[in-house]
């Protein structure tokens, strides 16, 4: 039994590690070759690492790219959209966990197939709706799609988080004079912090990476995210490889931030969520 351990604990080991290089080597080349010089990055035979590093890639893409800009665009509407469609499904899932609805299965299911729907399909409607409202290339009208498209998912989690709290503990506190609210926010929200964090930091990261309706949306150079500034960098005249790969490193780092603070609290989330639902 012991020699049978040892062989599967040593495929395991050889069989991640295939996966972990496969996985990380991509990061590492885009990494690699946002420090090549512009003269390395189309030199063959192929450099695998730059003769002499360089920071010229990243000094372009915030001097002359106006990169600044367009992280702190995605900034804006990625954190508030995740904070109000958090906000918003924390309210629709307590509701759909604490109160008798007969047909709750029914709007879990329509949850889950509203996330089934390809976006392109609602976008035309959606577009000439929002350009009579005068929210075309705003920030506010891609927030408002986002913070749309973000509360099913968040909400069929949230739903989860709350049947694991006992609703005893905020009957208790609805004796003691508590209001409905007051009892949510101050007893039941701290208890599944793990699960508000799983929420948002899972909303912020799909935001952050959206293109699809930001490039529609928005029009102006301005109003760009970072995700359509990217795509923007390829164009027929050539594409500059070391600039665009220092631009996928800086779009990296807030969402290896965001799940480098909030890890053992997604994994807790998650794992709570799962338990009963």
């Amino acid at each position: 039994m012991r020699r049978h351990k040892i062989l599967f604990e040593t495929l395991r080991f050889f069989l991640l590690s295939i996966y972990l290089i496969f996985a990380v080597f991509p990061l590492f080349w885009i990494f690699i070759t946002s420090l090549k010089p512009s003269e390395e990055v189309y030199s063959y035979p192929i450099k695998y690492f730059p003769s002499s590093p360089t920071l010229s890639a990243y000094k372009y893409l915030f001097s002359f790219a106006n990169f600044s800009r367009y992280f702190l665009n995605s900034a804006i509407v990625s954190l508030s959209a995740s904070a109000v469609s958090t906000f918003l499904s924390l309210l629709a899932g307590y509701v759909l966990a604490r109160y008798r609805i007969k047909s709750v299965y029914w709007i879990l299911l329509f949850l889950f197939f509203a996330q089934m729907i390809p976006a392109y399909l609602i976008m035309i409607p959606q577009y000439v709706m929002f350009s009579r409202f005068g929210l075309i290339d705003r920030l506010l009208g891609v927030t408002i799609v986002y913070t749309g498209i973000g509360c099913a998912f968040s909400t069929i989690m949230s739903r989860g988080f709350f049947l694991r709290i006992p609703r005893e503990l905020e009957e208790a506190a609805l004796i003691d004079g508590c209001g409905r609210l007051r009892a949510l926010f101050r007893i039941t929200v701290p208890m599944m912090l793990p699960g508000v964090s799983a929420i948002f930091s899972f909303s912020f990261v799909n935001t952050w990476n959206e293109l699809f309706i930001a490039a529609l949306f928005l029009n102006s150079d301005s109003k760009l995210t970072v995700p359509v500034a990217l795509y923007s960098f390829i164009s027929k005249a050539g594409i500059k490889w070391n600039v665009l790969s220092a631009g996928l490193v800086v779009a990296l780092l807030p969402t290896i931030f965001v799940f480098a603070i909030a890890q053992k609290y997604i994994i807790a989330g998650l794992t709570q969520g799962a338990l009963k639902g």
